[in-house]
């Protein structure tokens, strides 16, 4: 095995509550620090004194240091995070796939917090919840100006504790509370079925500890099912991602072995590092190879039965990595949208027995040694969400729309001159669509189903079919940040 994988106890591509980080968990001390800068660390000792000794009530000494140090990492881009004890326990609990909560992944917009979708099955998903709903109260607390992990405290609990929530949905111009229960999330990251003789298809919501086996026994109940499968459809659509390890397992049970993955690249020589399609890249210490149930059949046609990769603004982080791998090896065709563009990696350092901080130290490649961040994943053909297109794709949020976030680190940024024309004709539209009742709003298909545009347009390009490709939907350039 590596050394680095030696070094690191995890890692990470995802977050909970929808954050979309990549992470690699690391236990080992830093070596030698960097000179520090005695004069400006005079006067923060200074501000701290009068802070303590002039303020109008008395402050906590910890607190100030705990927000000082939560400020200085926060302004570095949107996923470096200092964690306290409580975070630490739930972020750990999100790659589980088990915690205690309402059960949605949210990110924030224009200081509230944004449904990015319930997770199937959870209270959330059968309260009603929907994306792009907008939480505005947890309880009496209101969201306006709390972080993101403040909201996540609040709605995270006791099982069978209940939480209320006020939700604005903007396609509806309406504020409305829910209660809902709160019980253990136990999402289920792997879907999958036959879905005509001969073609199947395959869902990855999250790439968890859990999703390689479970990937695996559904691929064999396919194969089970339908012994002579001429074409496999692998769906990556709003998956924010999860384990890197899970990423590297999965893009491997199609490629060739020992054929590059993806790599890494930063300032550390640890950061440098180069995954491959092979059990020592995945396979997590003192575990067995999870691949191991495929059997040697279902193993030999998984790396050349006809792949196509269904992906969106939502596919994020490890799905990014296995499309880019599958991509850039000419394994599959990936159709859809262009993807989320989060291509950075986070390292999880402890600060003591109860705290850490979660930095970033490198950017994500595929083999190609396309840099991922804040560019995504340009499908090899672009298909509309619907047979009517995709109004609403420019108002989505991606990487590049995050404040500070950081650049691909390839060449110069464009700005695209159409970008805005495309979110005004998408807001007109959206106002359009808030005018009708609940019943005649157009709602999404489920994924899966026979009525799922991208998917039937992935079958198309399975069986050698005419393709509906999208009119309007083009690549979306990384914009030039503004200092």
């Amino acid at each position: 095995m590596g050394q680095k994988l030696k070094i690191a106890g995890w890692v990470s591509v995802g977050a909970i509550a929808g954050a979309l980080t990549t992470v690699s968990l690391q236990t080992v001390a830093r070596g030698a620090l960097a000179p520090l800068p005695l004069e400006e660390l005079q006067q923060l000792a200074a501000v701290f004194g009068m802070v303590k000794s002039d303020y109008v009530e008395p402050v906590d000494e910890k607190k100030l240091i705990t927000d000082a140090i939560s400020g200085m990492v926060s302004s570095l881009d949107p996923h470096s995070q200092y964690f306290d004890k409580k975070s630490f326990k739930e972020f750990r609990e999100g790659t589980s796939g088990r915690f205690v909560g309402v059960g949605i992944e949210i990110t924030q917009e224009d200081g509230l917090v944004k449904v990015v979708s319930p997770i199937e099955g959870s209270p959330a998903y059968r309260a009603g919840l929907k994306p792009n709903d907008l939480i505005t109260k947890i309880d009496d607390a209101m969201v306006k100006g709390m972080t993101l992990n403040d909201a996540v405290k609040r709605m995270r609990g006791e099982p069978n504790t209940k939480v209320l929530l006020t939700i604005f949905r903007k396609e509806e111009n309406r504020s409305f509370p829910v209660t809902i229960t709160r019980e253990e999330i136990k999402t289920v990251s792997v879907r999958g079925k036959v879905i005509e003789p001969g073609y199947a298809w395959l869902r990855l919501s999250q790439f968890q500890e859990r999703t390689v086996d479970d990937f695996a026994r559904k691929l064999e109940e396919i194969y089970k099912q339908e012994p002579k499968l001429q074409g496999l459809v692998l769906d990556l659509r709003n998956d924010p991602g999860g384990l890197l390890d899970a990423a590297v397992a999965v893009s491997a049970a199609f490629l060739p072995e020992n054929v590059t993955v993806v790599s890494t690249n930063g300032q550390l020589a640890e950061s440098k590092y180069t995954y491959k399609a092979s059990p020592e890249f995945y396979q997590r210490r003192g575990s067995p190879d999870p691949l191991r149930r495929l059997s040697e059949a279902t193993k030999s046609s998984l790396k050349t039965v006809p792949l196509v990769v269904l992906v969106n603004e939502g596919s994020a982080s490890a799905s990014e990595i296995v499309a880019g791998a599958l991509q850039d090896h000419k394994r599959a065709t990936v159709l859809g949208s262009q993807t989320f563009g989060k291509g950075s990696v986070q390292t999880v350092r402890p600060l003591g027995p109860e705290s850490g901080l979660k930095l970033t130290t490198a950017r994500y490649y595929t083999p190609s040694g396309k840099s991922i961040q804040a560019r995504g994943i340009v499908p090899d053909v672009m298909v509309d969400e619907t047979e009517g297109g995709s109004p609403f794709a420019a108002l989505r949020m991606r990487e590049a729309d995050l404040e500070k976030h950081l650049n691909s680190g390839q060449g110069a940024e464009a700005k695209d001159p159409e970008r805005e024309k495309a979110r005004e004709a998408a807001l007109k539209k959206l106002e359009e669509e808030s005018k009708k009742t609940p019943a005649q709003q157009t709602r999404p298909p489920e994924l899966g189903s026979d009525k799922d545009f991208p998917l039937q347009q992935a079958l198309n390009q399975l069986k050698g079919k005419p393709v509906l490709v999208s009119k309007t939907l083009t690549e979306r350039k990384e914009e030039k940040k503004e200092n």
